[in-house]
């Protein structure tokens, strides 16, 4: 399964992989590709941080808007996807990282089986409701370093409830790095959506990146990238 992890600059996702790595690779096999503008930050620090063989954490340097590279133009991802999985053959979880972009930022299918949105409390408590296609339709939302809510003045709890009604039932959790169960559950999510794909019941959706909408005429549309749904109110 190929698993895309999405969110703004600073929100953790390095972070939450190196969490994801601790917690499942001694069960699975796993391998990791990064995406950065012009460096390979994000792979030296996963690999600094020993949780996977160096070897398996792969770098993209896209160049350009990370967006592009996991949605407009994956070529350069799936090459480094399809590199790891043919020498490190059979990979359970192969994690792609996004580089830091903006709330429309979203993998796709593609490239990613399954998305993450991250973002963090440091953001701002409003985030959550500006919504936007990560937000509102990635597979689960991250409400990430959750502990430093009282250094920056935002109720979390509501924050995560906020994302909750913007998600129209899709799963939202809560994490700090400071609190096992919350990392518990992101490697218990992990684990049933990698069921659920091997069993076929998961199947890759397009989060985006248009969301539904409504033109003067009356004529209202629903944009989900491959099979887009057109309907006439």
């Amino acid at each position: 399964m190929r698993l895309g992890v999405a969110g703004p600059v600073g929100t953790g996702k390095s972070t939450l992989i190196a969490s994801l790595c601790r917690e499942l690779a001694a069960e699975l096999s796993m391998a990791v590709v990064t995406n950065d503008i012009y460096t390979d930050e994000d792979a030296r620090l996963l690999r600094a941080a020993g949780v996977l063989p160096v070897e398996r954490i792969h770098a993209v340097e896209t160049g350009a808007c990370p967006h592009t590279a996991i949605r407009d133009d994956v070529t350069p991802n799936l090459i480094a996807v399809e590199d790891l999985e043919a020498e490190f053959a059979p990979l359970d979880l192969v994690v792609v990282e996004s580089g830091g972009d903006n709330l429309t930022a979203t993998f796709s299918p593609a490239l990613a089986d399954a998305q993450i949105f991250c973002l963090d409390v440091a953001g701002g408590g409003d985030v959550a409701r500006k919504g936007g296609p990560g937000i509102e339709r990635a597979d689960l939302l991250v409400v990430n370093k959750t502990d430093l809510a009282p250094h920056v003045g935002v109720d979390a709890a509501q924050m995560v409830a906020d994302a909750t009604r913007a998600r129209d039932g899709l799963p939202v959790l809560a994490l700090s790095q400071h609190d096992r169960a919350s990392l518990g559950a992101l490697a218990g999510w992990v684990r049933q959506v990698l069921v659920d794909h091997r069993s076929g019941v998961h199947v890759p959706r397009d989060p985006g990146p248009m969301a539904p909408h409504t033109h003067a005429d009356g004529t209202t549309h629903a944009h989900g990238g491959a099979g887009d749904v057109h309907e006439h109110a």
